[in-house]
């Protein structure tokens, strides 16, 4: 019987390998060759130097002292003190072999107040970076806005609730592309534009913590049933306004790109019944719509409009005509899947009526060697939102900005999961491409292990290991970072690889059959 089993067991292996070609190999060959591949931080996370050389505290620093929101320890004080380390980290690209490192402006570092006087030593550090990173044939792609408004501009009027932002964003992005634009191509304006105003602004849990007080303990202000869309409102002026002004006084002479990030999920109808399908077409709408319409179309979904009625801003025609089609590319992260089911009873709750009669169940995909606290892989998802944006918008060009696998911060540097998440999704974008996705770039969250929004320093991205309780800060590359590195330079990868993920990822009844015949 064991020998019938491992000949029926060695038959689908040679059908899944006649059939799908060389399926669990992967060559950067696959890849056009101006197709970018990089690993992404944001200031906060990594730079450290949070009270040093003039930097004065962002909304980020705000939350991370007063606690977190209850959800962990630490803050961002040293972090990975990149700002010290900023050549040793360079050098740690290119001996992997990045073509692009994505990270961001701390925009209270560069202009302390968020409007006034340039910081000189916030300057020359983000010349030196730049630098730096140029002189090692590496694309500096930059942020100007990665969840870390600065407290002065909250205090002062409310940040992003307030009109008065879309000046002081536009000026403070004519500092950046005045300054480093001769060496900077690929400007991102804010980075997770729609969670931002959700998690922010409606559920409270994140920076700037506001929310209708009713709903949530940690929020002290705001208004969950009408910030959230003047916060998006105002991002979308205020990301048109810096497109304006680059195209009309930079473009010409410095040739780069702007544009705009938005964290997406994989969404799928938790049943077949037109109540749960119109759902997901309506949480498509209230995540992806709510910027794309606009940045397409010049206005928000119909959907959009008819839900929260009078509580969305409208455009005026001057403003719907500057906001459509002032993004070059589009920045993408992906992280989850969930299942959507509509949910009527949702209305019901009191001050919120964000994203309503709405109800979404992560997606779990489990085996053997999968952890609780890492992300499902679903490759297939990210794929589907590829074609959904393109479908529904355009084919305009796209960056990931963000992916990759969580872990717990004390797990081994054999992230053999990690590995198994980046060939997968590596693959979806061969895949991606080969169905005419116009995907420019995959970036890899995150580049060392920093400090998080949602987990501080006990879950960790990282290709690289930091001991942040160690003063040495010592970078360690993990299994992850030398798989990377392998693809980049086109190595031989470690057959375990082969093995692991066609045993566990792609066909898992077969991989059982193959457990079963051992």
């Amino acid at each position: 019987m064991v020998l019938i089993q491992l000949l029926a067991a060695t038959l689908v292996l040679l059908i899944i390998l006649l059939h799908f070609g060389n399926a669990y190999s992967l060559s950067r060959d696959e890849f056009p060759s101006d197709f970018v591949f990089g690993a992404s931080t944001s200031a906060y996370q990594v730079e450290g130097a949070a009270n040093k050389d003039g930097r004065k505290p962002s909304i980020w620093d705000t939350f991370s002292h007063s606690g977190n929101g209850h959800m962990y320890k630490g803050n961002g004080d040293i972090a990975c003190d990149q700002y010290h380390k900023y050549k040793e980290d360079v050098q740690l690209m290119a001996n992997m072999g990045l073509d692009a490192y994505r990270f961001s402006i701390s925009w209270s570092r560069l202009i302390p107040d968020g409007k006034g006087p340039i910081n000189p030593k916030g300057l020359e550090y983000y010349n030196n970076l730049t630098n730096e990173l140029i002189s090692h044939g590496i694309q500096p792609h930059v942020t100007l806005h990665h969840w870390d408004l600065p407290q002065k501009l909250e205090d002062e009027y409310g940040g992003w609730v307030n009109r008065s932002i879309v000046k002081d964003f536009t000026a403070y992005a004519e500092v950046c592309f005045r300054e480093f634009g001769d060496r900077v191509k690929y400007w991102t304006t804010v980075n997770e534009g729609n969670v931002y105003a959700s998690f922010g602004y409606d559920l409270g849990m994140l920076p700037p913590q506001r929310c209708s007080p009713s709903f949530q303990a940690n929020c002290s202000r705001g208004n969950s049933s009408t910030e959230p869309y003047l916060v998006a409102h105002h991002m979308l002026l205020a990301h048109a306004s810096a497109a304006r002004l680059y195209r009309k006084k930079y473009k010409g002479t410095q040739h780069g790109f702007i544009g705009f990030n938005l964290l997406t999920f994989g969404f799928v109808p938790l049943t077949n019944t037109s109540e749960d399908i119109i759902a997901t077409q309506r949480v498509q709408d209230f995540m992806i719509g709510w910027f794309l319409n606009p940045f397409t179309f010049g206005d928000y979904p119909d959907i959009m409009k008819k839900n929260a009625g009078s509580r969305i801003p409208s455009f005026t025609k001057k403003e719907s005509n500057l906001v459509k089609g002032s993004i070059d590319f589009l920045g993408i992260n992906f992280y989850f899947s969930f299942y959507v089911k509509n949910s009527p009873a949702i209305q019901q709750i009191k001050d919120r009526d964000y994203m309503e009669d709405i109800e979404v169940e992560t997606i779990q995909l489990t085996t053997n060697d999968t952890s609780p606290f890492e992300v499902p892989i679903t490759p297939w998802m990210l794929q589907c939102v590829l074609d959904s944006v393109k479908k529904d918008y355009g084919n305009f060009p796209i960056y990931i900005h963000e992916n990759g696998q969580q872990t717990l911060s004390n797990s081994s540097l054999d992230d053999w999961s990690r590995v198994k998440y980046l060939h997968e999704y590596i693959g979806a974008m061969a895949n991606a491409l080969r169905s005419g996705s116009n995907v420019k770039g995959y970036f890899v969250w995150c580049f060392l292990d920093g400090f998080e929004l949602l987990g501080g320093y006990e879950m960790s991205y990282g290709l690289y290991y930091i001991n942040v309780k160690d003063p040495s800060l010592k970078r360690q590359p993990k299994l992850s970072a030398k798989w990377y590195t392998n693809f980049l330079k086109r190595k031989p990868m470690d057959p375990k690889v082969t093995i692991e993920i066609g045993k566990n990822q792609l066909f898992p009844s077969h991989a059982s059959l193959l457990d079963n015949a051992k």
